[in-house]
């Protein structure tokens, strides 16, 4: 069985984008249980020079959508970057995970060798898409969920290891 670009994007980012949106239900009930402003979780950084997690969030969604628009070869959809409660947090993700199923298979399948043309630390550099999506946006994009996760672990919410992970979806 040969893995599809498709499947090894659109459904890999929707299903972890999934789970953090689960793990930030968990965080609501946390802090309505111990009388907690949720501001105060979503603006928490785990180090000075590190983002919120907030800013973790942005970060993650924009990776999924930009790495599914980018394989697909269409206008990656901007967002504001102003959520700040878990309602819109979650409301963020829930429009990323519709946008990135919203991509037919056929618009990625194919992708593997197509030149993906981008700034990534300042500069401009050509991937091709498998090298793409393996060695750029998931490594961007799961070291932004697990900093997310971090951060939660990090002020109480009791979340592991099957919260991150979720059911596993092929």
């Amino acid at each position: 069985m040969s893995l599809s670009m498709y499947q090894a994007s659109a459904p890999r980012f929707a299903n972890t984008l999934k789970n953090l949106s689960a793990l930030l239900d968990k965080t609501q009930a946390h802090c309505e249980a111990k009388k907690i402003d949720p501001l105060a979780i979503t603006s928490f950084r785990l180090f000075p020079d590190m983002f919120p997690l907030n800013r973790q969030v942005y970060i993650a969604t924009d990776t999924a959508k930009g790495a599914v628009a980018r394989l697909a070869g269409i206008e990656i959809p901007k967002y504001e970057d102003v959520e700040q409660t878990i309602p819109e947090l979650k409301a963020r993700i829930a429009k990323t995970v519709d946008f990135v199923m919203s991509v037919p298979a056929a618009k990625i399948d194919g992708s593997a060798d197509k030149d993906i043309a981008m700034k990534a630390g300042g500069k401009d550099v050509v991937f091709k898409g498998a090298q793409y999506l393996l060695g750029h946006a998931y490594p961007n994009f799961y070291f932004h969920c697990a900093t997310a996760y971090n951060i939660l672990r990090h002020n109480g919410i009791e979340v592991g290891k099957r919260d991150f992970l979720g059911t596993i979806v092929l």
